[in-house]
């Protein structure tokens, strides 16, 4: 069984937020969360250093190092939403190290919306076979190394409606590590890797309050992708959909609902690009790929409490006034092929956490989640801990 452990001194590191640039707007008492009229819009950059454990890697020492801004300080409007530069690199003591970059850019009045990320990893992980009934005693151990290029862009058309257009590039190499299980048996397509290319189309309907911590509306998302076979090593197609609603209950509490659907399509499907069951965003407590096949479904919801204490704290001569809120989420999701769909396959994913709130105006928070899944016969209970920048949806 695969476990975890994150480890963060979250009240030690937000002494360390650096806030690059402040423009005094107003002196006015905050709100729950401020605005553009109460709190000064501000670039901010937050690093958290992770250190994780797992057998197949070892000790893993990295960081999360997320930057905040706002592409139109010089003439700004109220409307625009705050732009992010994620950057994560990461190390072990078995010699495997991963870099990735994220970008996400929102322009003036959220007109364009760009996103970006640039991928690195030589990392193994546990191959557990196709199918919603796999095994753990039938895992191997594969080296996987991975190179991921992708870049997506939207124009606003209406006052909520975006569409745009996505570009991807991917290409794994995989080999048995251990030489055991499943993976020395099992015939794959694609066994030892390749590489694709995605060329696809987005549709997205977007009126929320705010993209980190939302408190009231909608998102929808649909993307259709072609991997044409002169730039892929298989001839596919793929349909990523998504759906989230909030519904503000109270001025402290917040529901939110998220529905996921996944689907690859072709004559052969390699193994790698299958969706797959599990992260720290959708069916958490699960080892991502523990369960994989052609489709995907997944629902979960979450319950968010705001606190907002009156109090503060003294770090390193600097006086805080944390934010927190606590969450408490559900779920349930399932893989399946396109000839076997039941309902018996769908698994359970529940859960808590906390959230800290280390930008206040852009809602950007940190959270560490606990989750729990299903308990298969003669198997752990399946679960997880995670910590994280950002909320799950």
């Amino acid at each position: 069984m695969y476990r975890k452990l994150f480890v963060a001194a979250l009240l030690s590191l937000s002494a360390i937020q650096v806030n690059a640039q402040q423009d005094s707007l107003t002196n006015r008492q905050k709100p729950l969360f401020g605005t553009l009229d109460t709190v000064p819009r501000k670039r901010s950059f937050f690093p958290l250093p992770v250190l994780g454990y797992s057998q197949e890697k070892g000790l893993e020492i990295g960081a999360a190092m997320l930057y905040s801004f706002y592409t139109d300080n010089k003439n700004p409007s109220p409307l625009t939403r705050n732009s992010s530069i994620n950057l994560i690199p990461a190390i072990t003591t078995e010699h495997q190290w991963k870099v990735d970059l994220k970008a996400n850019i929102w322009t003036r009045d959220n007109l364009w919306h760009f996103k970006g990320n640039l991928r690195y990893h030589n990392f193994p992980l546990y191959f557990y076979g196709l199918g919603d009934t796999t095994h753990s005693a039938d895992k191997s151990l594969l080296n996987n190394t991975r190179y991921r290029a992708a870049f997506e862009g939207e124009r606003k058309v209406g006052n909520f409606f975006y569409v745009g257009a996505t570009l991807s590039y991917q290409h794994d190499s995989y080999s048995s590590h251990d030489m055991k299980g499943i993976y020395e048996t099992m015939p794959l397509v694609d066994k030892t890797g390749g590489h694709v290319t995605f060329v696809g189309l987005t549709g997205i309907f977007d009126n929320r309050d705010n993209q980190n911590y939302t408190r009231r509306g909608t998102w929808l998302r649909l993307n259709v992708a072609y991997a044409p076979s002169f730039l892929s090593s298989q001839e596919l197609w793929k349909i990523d959909a998504q759906g989230i609603q909030f519904f503000s209950l109270s001025k402290k509490s917040t529901i939110g609902i998220n529905g996921q659907f996944n689907s690859l399509q072709g004559s052969a499907l390699p193994f790698y690009l299958v969706p797959e069951m599990g992260n720290d965003n959708m069916m958490r407590g699960y080892y991502q790929g523990r369960y994989r096949d052609q489709n995907l479904l997944a629902l979960q919801t979450e319950y968010r409490y705001l606190i907002d204490p009156n109090i503060r704290i003294h770090v390193w001569f600097v006086d805080l006034k944390p934010k927190f809120a606590l969450a408490a989420f559900a779920g349930t999701g399932s893989v399946f092929n396109n000839r076997d769909f039941h309902l018996r396959g769908f698994k359970p994913s529940y859960g808590a956490g906390i959230r800290y709130f280390y930008d206040e105006n852009s809602r950007l928070t940190v959270r560490i989640d606990y989750a729990v899944g299903e308990r298969r016969p003669g198997e752990s209970r399946q679960k997880g801990l995670y910590l994280s920048l950002a909320e799950a949806f």
